[in-house]
């Protein structure tokens, strides 16, 4: 080996033998972390993932991903609330992502493409798994257990599948053509579908339980919740959500020229627009909470789908926030108006907020009808040993019923549920329990640490406008028209490219170019794996340059 000295030479190669990496105090790690859409999601899903697909112009590997958590894309692309739209880092810098609008562009696509979903059917000799209630809790778990290898049977007191999907929400958020589509194509996976089995009736938990090594129950909470007025009820109350079933099957419902609407969730807002297409004058919504926008805390807001009440509000929708109702003012038994009170949040000793009536506040709704839309429970009918008179069933974060071994539960039959992604979300891990409850195990669910958005090196991203779907005119809002439009290929790839790649590798090259050694070593394309680069820590100095020019936040400095 020669001899270095200043202003001397070296024989090629002779620079390896000098290991800088001996100097370092810190050296750099890959540190995957979730993206704030994936912690978010209650579906599981990991937008950052399969936008990053799509980025990469292979719309079908992003749906595949997409559908390794989620098997409804098309429809919840469409109803929904989407919180990872609120957690994206993205919402700091400029606008956040369109997730939604993307998730049902991947959905609509499979349908249109027909590509099959990344599923092997199980063995003759699998062990089946019964599943009760086919919304979309049900229905994810059934598709789930079939990925794990498991055979699943899917009972329903409907003669078709779908559950509140069906009954509940009305085309013009979810068009019958995509929920006949997506359920279609999930059920012809492998599923065995059993109509017309109504717990209580024709089925018996008790049976069931014998007869099947699992059983998961995904009823939903199909049943109003009892609503009197100063111990005063009325006969001419209608329920809203048993009006959203009769529009549904019917297509038309009682009405009055003015109408009041009590609640503040997604049935309220519901039976709202659909009343106004249906022609009544004046459609009064009444909540105790406030309507959602930027300056009140969201702990505040009514819990109905923000963009449902935007949407609403357009449509002629009155909204009374912070309103009570004190009486029922009638005629006799005819119901003439509503006695409103303005409510207060009231912080109780213990922390609780309570929102009580602002006494002197008192004004007069004049309707001429009145429809409860206070929110549903569980129908007792074959539960009523698991219930023990509670409104919704005990269950764990895994969905186990407390009390009965190898029984599980998800979606509205838990109190707290009441959304479309966490139904299905509550059937995702369900199935990994019920998987790992037939293997003997406790079923482990992997995470990754939440990256921070002051972990992202901003000066790589420019701004970008967010893809907006278009909207159907409000002239132009009647009937079952498909309000909200999807986008073109286009337009969700252009989208796709917007995604910081929070907490994962972007392959942008910046530690391999920058490296000053170099010590990182970047591998080639066809070697498998995520990761396309390597530290050499033989010739690591530590200088931090690489996690510092990261734009995404992937690598980060450990002390040695």
């Amino acid at each position: 080996m020669a001899e270095l000295t200043r202003a001397a030479f070296a024989w090629p190669g002779t620079s390896l033998a000098y290991r800088t990496g001996t100097w370092r105090l810190k050296r750099p790690l890959h540190l995957p972390r979730a993206a704030p859409c994936h912690s978010a999601c209650p579906a599981g899903e990991d937008a950052q993932a399969y936008l990053a697909r799509l980025d990469e112009g292979d719309p079908q590997g992003a749906w595949e991903i997409l559908v390794a958590a989620n098997p409804l894309p098309a429809i919840t692309g469409r109803v929904c609330h989407h919180p990872c739209e609120r957690a994206c880092h993205r919402g700091r810098f400029d606008q956040p992502l369109a997730i939604h609008a993307i998730e049902r562009f991947l959905g609509d696509q499979a349908i249109a493409c027909d590509w099959p979903y990344p599923v092997s059917s199980p063995e003759p000799t699998a062990p089946e798994v019964a599943i009760v209630g086919a919304g979309p809790a049900g229905l994810t778990c059934a598709y789930h257990l079939l990925r794990s290898g498991y055979r699943p049977v899917v009972f329903d007191a409907l003669p078709e599948a779908g559950g509140t999907l069906r009954l509940a929400l009305p085309p013009y958020r979810l068009p019958r053509a995509v929920l006949e589509a997506e359920i279609g194509r999930l059920l012809s996976l492998g599923i065995r579908f059993e109509p017309r089995q109504r717990l209580g009736r024709d089925l018996f938990l008790d049976d069931l339980q014998r007869a099947y090594p699992a059983v998961f129950l995904g009823v939903g909470a199909m049943q109003p919740r009892p609503w009197e007025v100063a111990q005063a009820a009325s006969a001419e109350l209608y329920q809203g959500l048993e009006l959203l079933k009769e529009w549904a099957i019917v297509g038309d419902l009682p009405k009055a020229e003015s109408v009041a609407i009590v609640g503040g969730g997604n049935t309220s807002v519901d039976i709202a627009r659909v009343m106004r297409r249906l022609g009544v004058q004046e459609v009064h919504l009444i909540t105790h909470r406030a309507l959602p926008r930027p300056e009140v805390p969201e702990e505040d807001w009514m819990p109905a789908i923000p963009r449902e009440v935007q949407q609403a509000q357009e449509e002629g929708v009155i909204f009374h926030e912070h309103c009570g109702v004190r009486r029922l003012v009638q005629h006799g038994q005819k119901i003439v108006g509503l006695e409103l009170v303005r409510m207060k949040k009231l912080v109780r000793p213990d922390g609780r907020i309570e929102r009580v009536p602002f006494e002197g506040t008192e004004t007069v709704l004049k309707v001429a009808q009145v429809i409860p839309a206070i929110g549903e429970v569980v129908d007792p009918l074959g539960l009523e040993r698991v219930l023990a008179g509670q409104a919704f069933l005990p269950v764990d974060a895994w969905g186990r019923v407390a009390g009965l071994s190898g029984v599980f539960a998800g979606g509205d039959v838990r109190r707290g549920a009441g959304m479309v992604s966490i139904a299905i979300g509550d059937g995702r891990r369900a199935a990994l329990a019920i998987a790992a409850f037939l293997q003997g195990q406790e079923p482990k669910s992997p995470s990754r640490p939440k990256i921070p958005y002051e972990s992202l090196n901003l000066n790589y991203y420019d701004h970008a406008p967010r893809v907006e779907p278009k909207l159907l005119p409000v002239a132009e809002r009647v009937g079952f028209a498909e309000i909200e439009g999807g986008l073109s290929a286009n337009q969700a790839q252009a989208e796709a490219t917007r995604c910081f790649s929070c907490g994962s590798c972007l392959t942008c090259d910046n530690c391999w170019n920058l490296c000053p050694e170099p010590a990182v070593l970047k591998l080639p394309d066809d070697i498998p794996g995520a990761i396309r680069y390597v530290f050499d820590y033989d010739y690591c100095k530590g200088c931090g340059l690489c996690a510092r020019e990261c734009p995404c936040g992937f690598i980060v400095m450990e002390a040695e």
